[in-house]
């Protein structure tokens, strides 16, 4: 009780202290463009992880804190990067299907009724995701897939890497990039 408690607590003071962060609906976002794999994020989990593989809908289970464990039994830690990073904003439009908002208010409201069981934590660079996932056995989270090297595992989202022409997560071009 306790412990939700203090999470309810934090979830509160980042959402009042948030700079008023918001995007638009999912649905009035333009789509994404066909990118190249250097334009991918990557889903990444510990190397001692069992799962290769999530469809969409399981990852956005996951994300929104619904699933508390994986297989293997251990506790589910996510981890999102800071809400000014770009990178952000595609796990918002592409597993969220949400704005900053309604994410901030989906998390207040599941740990008050219980309702969501995992709260993420927001770290602010690519190498801090990528220390926090080597070391925390059940972290999972997302980086760009030229950040991500072999210290962490890449999960397959539909069956698909980031470099496979299907995969579906992927940052907007940069503007003045052909």
């Amino acid at each position: 009780m306790m412990r939700r408690a203090t999470s309810l607590v934090i979830v509160l003071i980042a959402a009042i202290l948030s700079p008023g962060i918001s995007s638009p609906s999912p649905a009035a976002l333009p789509p994404l463009p066909v990118a190249g794999p250097a334009d991918s994020l990557a889903i990444i989990v510990n190397q001692t992880n069992p799962v290769e593989n999530f469809s969409l809908p399981e990852l956005r289970k996951i994300f929104l804190g619904e699933r508390s464990h994986w297989p293997n039994g251990r506790r589910i830690t996510l981890v999102m990067m800071d809400p000014a990073q770009p990178e952000r904003k595609v796990i918002l439009r592409e597993v969220y299907g949400m704005n900053e908002k309604d994410l901030n208010s989906h998390f207040i409201q599941g740990v008050f009724t219980g309702a969501v069981f995992v709260s993420p934590k927001t770290l602010a660079t690519p190498s801090d995701v990528l220390k926090f996932v080597f070391n925390v056995p059940g972290a999972i989270g997302y980086l760009r897939a030229a950040d991500v090297d072999n210290s962490v595992k890449v999960l397959r989202v539909d069956g698909h890497l980031p470099d496979d022409k299907d995969y579906r997560l992927r940052m907007q071009p940069r503007p003045g990039k052909p």
